[in-house]
């Protein structure tokens, strides 16, 4: 075994030295060539969830060029000279093995563009919205409307019946728009363009029809304002309706007085000895007729009538109306 300071033949260690140079060689073209064209650079962002990718503009990476640059051959040794170890040789004289590259990994693929959106058609104009038999606030709100311009004769129900459906078709006819009946998108936009938009209350009334135009005798003091017309009673004090309800009045033969009068008393739990009827929350007013609870109102609605009372089908607003009208307010009955 030879060491480095035995002195070797010229020829040997050129031969030396050849092999040295061809071994630090075959190591840089390795590590240049597991550097080009496999980095993937920076890849393009996309943004998570979502269905468009993002683009930023960068273009593709280039291989590094300095790096696929061969490294200069190391000039042959003269004769007789030594040639130093490479850095990370072992000792003894062993050449540093060649540098195995590892696999690159392959560039993950870019996200394929999302289709672009589509944007809806515009409605059909003439596509129908509402029509007999729907129900719900939609309907209220064009009964609320309609009835603004006087072409519906009760107060909104959120039922598109015969009813609605005729006003409808006044309403299309009088503006030049096909008399279907039916509230088609073009009727729509012509009424809530002629109508403000409804209050809660006239949306939601507390009677089934409207509130007749209060009779002067209801607009001062403490009244009871019953209207036979509209089949409401409106508690008013000082002019303005506190509560409304619905009610009912006396038959043909036995119909209900009209005038002015005042509370004569009040009985909770009244119970007619008369007709041997119950007669609840009654508050009388002129002889024997009152204004009380009815359950057979309350039940059979307008197919009945009273013995001459004011029937009021809604306990529980009658019950309030009860307690707070005093004995000597007054009662006005007018058609």
């Amino acid at each position: 075994m030879m060491t480095w300071g035995t002195r070797r033949p010229a020829r040997t260690l050129g031969a030396l030295a050849s092999v040295a140079a061809l071994a630090l060689t075959v190591g840089c073209e390795a590590r240049a060539v597991e550097g080009a064209g496999t980095d993937p650079g920076p890849q393009r962002p996309s943004e998570a969830g979502s269905h468009l990718s993002v683009d930023t503009g960068w273009d593709d990476p280039k291989p590094d060029t300095d790096a696929e640059r061969r490294a200069p051959s190391q000039p042959e040794p003269a004769s007789g000279s030594r040639t130093p170890a490479p850095a990370d040789a072992k000792p003894g004289g062993d050449s540093p093995r060649p540098h195995t590259p590892a696999p690159a990994a392959s560039a993950p693929a870019k996200p394929s563009p999302a289709a672009p959106a589509t944007t809806a058609p515009p409605p059909d104009p003439s596509a129908p919205v509402l029509a007999e038999g729907a129900q719900g606030s939609a309907v209220r709100e064009v009964q609320a409307r309609l009835l603004q311009l006087r072409l519906f004769e009760r107060n909104p129900t959120g039922y598109y019946g015969t009813i609605t459906s005729t006003a409808v078709r006044s309403f299309q006819g009088s503006r030049g728009l096909a008399a279907s009946g039916t509230t088609d998108a073009a009727t729509w936009r012509t009424l809530r363009a002629q109508t403000r938009k409804p209050t809660a209350m006239e949306l939601d009334p507390p009677t089934s029809l409207p509130l007749a135009v209060p009779d002067p005798r209801c607009t001062t003091g403490r009244a009871l304002c019953v209207s036979k017309k509209s089949r409401t009673l409106a508690w008013m004090v000082n002019g303005r309706v506190v509560s409304a309800m619905d009610v009912r009045f006396g038959t043909e033969y036995t119909p209900t007085r009209e005038g002015t009068f005042k509370v004569d008393f009040k009985s909770r739990d009244h119970h007619s000895t008369l007709y041997d009827t119950p007669m609840p929350y009654a508050m009388f007013f002129s002889g024997g007729q009152a204004v009380h609870y009815s359950a057979d109102f309350a039940a059979a609605g307008y197919n009945g009538g009273s013995h001459g009372c004011v029937n009021v089908r809604d306990k529980e607003k009658v019950a309030k109306l009860f307690d707070a009208v005093k004995p000597g307010d007054k009662v006005i009955v007018y058609s």
